[in-house]
């Protein structure tokens, strides 16, 4: 610590004991300054606040005691260490003076080697406390700034994870996220022999649509109808996404046939309720859709890519018989829910021909 920078504050009624100590104290470099009563000491330190203060004991009308207590109840001043000077050599004198916060106790007459180490003493494990208060101050700042760095970090991270498995223009899953999604479901519900249902959407004459209003209007268009299929999509495991170009699929797990169809129709009617204006369309005035869907249970000999080729053909059915509707394929093992009376390829021959066979829709 440079010491022409530390700032001392004597207090003492004794004029030659003060003079004595601020010689001695200039003379080793130390800015010194001198009060002779606890009044005047308490205006001092207001004024500018001491790095360290030699304060005597006995005193008139206010006593070092009540002076170290005044000091040690403000929280500007509590920190400035005091070292009591006294001509008693009394233990409960030092305890006392220990006790209204002094940091050590120097016993008149005093030798000159003892204040000078005493005082050197005191101001360098103030200037220790200070770096340890500077270091702390400076290692909590680092470590508020790796946790702002590490939260944008993980939030870096998690932009990106959703940019790696959104489309850009709907915001629903993108193709990437589906092959996921699929495979991980087709894993669990093999496992726990349980149906998985796809339906495939195509947004029909959409080509005519973008030649007609321009690729900002389809843009919005399928920005539209994504989200709508979206809304459509209840629950947490289901999943809507782009397939590709005006394309989009449903997965479905846990679904049984009439439940994925029950879907489909829902996702018809919410489109249908857009009313978005499609006057080159050869179905309908209005923007529709053309559904291709399939059920089955998985199984570990076989893969996810026959649930997209069944849910591929119904989806080619549909169009190739009008489009503006939803065609079911039925694969082996599809998973049908409460067939009463019938066969499963009587129910399949029947979803194939009618189009809204509802004696055997059913909610999932």
């Amino acid at each position: 610590m440079t010491s022409y920078l530390v700032n001392i504050l004597l207090v003492d009624d004794h004029l030659n004991s003060l003079q004595v100590l601020s010689l001695l104290l200039a003379r080793q470099g130390y800015r010194v300054r001198k009060a002779t009563s606890g009044q005047i000491a308490l205006h001092t330190i207001q004024a500018e606040l001491p790095d360290l203060i030699l304060l005597d004991i006995q005193m008139p009308q206010m006593d070092g005691y009540e002076v170290c207590t005044a000091l040690k109840a403000d929280p500007a001043t509590r920190p400035i260490p005091i070292i009591f000077l006294t001509a008693s050599d009394d233990v409960a004198d030092k305890v006392a003076a220990f006790n209204a916060g002094g940091v050590d106790y120097i016993t008149k007459p005093f030798q000159a080697s003892e204040v000078l180490a005493r005082v050197q003493n005191q101001l360098t494990i103030q200037h220790q406390q200070r770096q340890l208060v500077e270091q702390n101050l400076y290692l909590q700042a680092e470590i508020q700034e790796r946790q702002r760095l590490e939260f944008a970090l993980r939030q870096a991270n998690l932009d990106l994870q959703r940019l790696a498995s959104v489309d850009s223009l709907t915001q629903v899953a993108n193709r990437r996220c589906f092959d996921e999604h699929l495979a991980q479901e087709w894993q669990r519900l093999a496992r726990e022999q349980l149906p998985l249902s796809l339906i495939l959407c195509d947004v029909d004459y959409f080509k005519h649509f973008n030649d007609h209003y321009g690729h900002l209007a389809g843009d919005a268009c399928l920005h539209r109808i994504a989200q709508t299929i979206g809304q459509v999509i209840k629950r947490p495991a289901d999943l809507v996404a782009r397939y590709g170009g005006e394309e989009f699929v449903v997965i479905l797990p846990n679904t049984h046939a009439a439940g994925a169809v029950f879907v489909a129709e829902q996702v018809q009617t919410a489109i249908a309720q857009l009313k978005l204006p499609h006057s080159k369309s050869a179905v309908n005035s209005c923007v529709t859709l053309s559904l291709g869907i399939t059920s089955l249970i998985p199984t570990a000999d076989r893969s996810p890519h026959a649930l997209i080729a069944a849910a591929d053909a119904a989806l080619y059915t549909a169009k190739s018989q009008g489009r503006n509707r939803w065609r079911m394929h039925l694969c082996e093992q599809t998973a049908v829910k409460k067939l009463p009376s019938r066969s499963q390829a009587d129910f399949s021959l029947e979803l194939w021909i009618n189009n809204s066979p509802d004696n055997f829709l059913s909610k999932r």
